[in-house]
């Protein structure tokens, strides 16, 4: 996570923590992670190149 994260949580009549509220900016810096993640999973198994051979190809690119 690249952000501080502010919350607050809402509690039942005995203290105890019943759900939390995140500002509007924490709430869409934590979906963008999110999607990040479902996407590097999605292609965790895609076999089309070795990261090695994809590391050459940027260096080979002048990319890195």
């Amino acid at each position: 996570m690249r952000f501080k994260l502010k919350e607050q949580f809402l509690t039942d009549a005995k203290g105890h923590k019943q759900a939390v509220v995140i500002d509007l900016d924490s709430y869409r810096e934590l979906m963008e992670d999110v999607s990040d993640l479902r996407v590097i999973a999605e292609r965790k198994n895609n076999s089309k190149y070795s990261s090695t051979s994809f590391f050459l190809k940027l260096k080979k690119n002048g990319i890195l």
